[in-house]
């Protein structure tokens, strides 16, 4: 359910777009999985896209991103992107001390992709990752603002302490609905001078110009976005949401469908 955020970035920064989503609700959560595993799952989810006849595709979650589209697509494929390397850019572009940090799942995190992005962009910054698998059920139970996410925050972010990060990176598609609790722990703990890059709105803003430089844009509207899950219940309803909050109302109506293996 996480890359609803990144859905609702796209639906509001191109509107004239029909999306098509897949949450791979019967598979979560990604962040614990090996990564044989998660690619795995990943191709099954491309061969659905492109039985949809899509014209691009946004990887939206971290982990899976973290594995390198080349991992899971075809050279025919349209064009794909990931979150991982949006996200990066902009807090190498943002970031004076040229120290960042990284919240992400333990996945994404052993994976290193953040580093490798950001050192790929600029070999001298320093990047501090940590780990933070309870945001993912807290941002799904709707604890926004709860005593309990603070004292999770303040946990996960104590140990960037001393580190003199002025940016801040959310790993993951869930974090966007705990931005606000995060940038206030990180700047009572680690100064008001600290960034916190939204990856669900840096991803919209590529996708943008992508379709821009390649005319692929809609000029009109191409009518109503479609959402699928590969398993439905009533909690992935009340999630779905939780998720759209901001975006156009009702929230997503998901329709169940089965992956081949």
């Amino acid at each position: 359910m996480g890359g609803l955020t990144v859905a609702l970035a796209l639906n509001q920064r191109l509107p004239n777009e029909q999306l098509v989503y897949l949450g791979d609700t019967a598979r979560v959560p990604y962040g614990t999985k090996s990564p044989d595993t998660v690619v795995k799952y990943a191709r099954r989810n491309m061969q659905f896209m492109r039985t949809h006849q899509v014209k691009a595709v946004v990887v939206a979650c971290n982990t899976v991103s973290a594995q390198g589209v080349k991992t899971f697509t075809q050279k025919e494929d349209p064009p794909v992107f990931g979150v991982i390397e949006p996200g990066a850019r902009m807090a190498n572009a943002v970031s004076t001390s040229g120290k960042v940090a990284i919240l992400a799942t333990p996945g994404t995190i052993r994976s290193n992709a953040y580093p490798i992005a950001l050192r790929a962009l600029n070999p001298s910054i320093d990047v501090f990752q940590v780990a933070c698998p309870l945001f993912v059920p807290l941002a799904e139970e709707g604890w926004m603002d709860h005593e309990v996410t603070n004292l999770v925050a303040e946990t996960y972010l104590s140990e960037l302490i001393g580190t003199g990060v002025d940016t801040i990176i959310l790993g993951c598609t869930h974090y966007p609905l705990l931005e606000s609790v995060i940038t206030i722990v990180a700047e009572r703990l680690l100064g008001h001078h600290v960034k916190v890059i939204n990856s669900a709105t840096v991803v919209a803003e590529t996708v943008d110009k992508a379709l821009a430089q390649l005319n692929l844009r809609s000029s009109h509207t191409c009518g109503a976005h479609t959402f699928y899950a590969t398993d439905v219940s009533h909690r992935s309803q009340v999630v779905a949401d939780r998720f759209w909050q901001g975006g156009q109302r009702p929230a997503p109506v998901f329709e169940h469908v089965d992956l081949p293996n």
